[in-house]
């Protein structure tokens, strides 16, 4: 079986990891070995910070969202389960927006719930 050789693969593999730990501080960004460990450690924390990032956008909405219905005396739980009675589809991100940018919008489909629902 003949020989392979693999210096080309390899010094690309390296060069990879080099170039995505620049930036980090001292021998974390010069040295093969302890760039590979700090930017295996960074893609973990990114991958799991992408779904935390999710997360903590979502509870970012509502909390948009609740303070302006609470202006209108209404709880958030209570506005969501009347949005669905009444065919009023729109996401949390789209009413945040509505409710941060434009509150004469986010008012009117207050009172289109209420009308819809009965709520008072």
């Amino acid at each position: 079986m003949s020989r392979v050789k693999s210096s080309v693969a390899s010094r690309q593999r390296r060069k990879k990891v080099l170039k995505m730990a620049e930036g980090y501080y001292g021998r974390k960004s010069k040295l093969y070995k302890t760039a590979k460990e700090t930017v295996q450690r960074a893609l973990r924390f990114a991958y799991r910070d992408r779904k935390v990032n999710k997360r903590y956008f979502r509870g970012l909405w509502i909390t948009r969202i609740n303070a302006l219905l609470h202006k209108h005396d209404l709880s958030y739980s209570k506005f969501i389960s009347a949005m669905k009675n009444a065919n009023i589809i729109l996401n949390r991100k789209m009413l945040a927006f509505l409710a941060f940018e434009e509150p004469e919008a986010f008012e009117k489909i207050i009172e289109e719930v209420k009308k819809a629902t009965g709520v008072k």
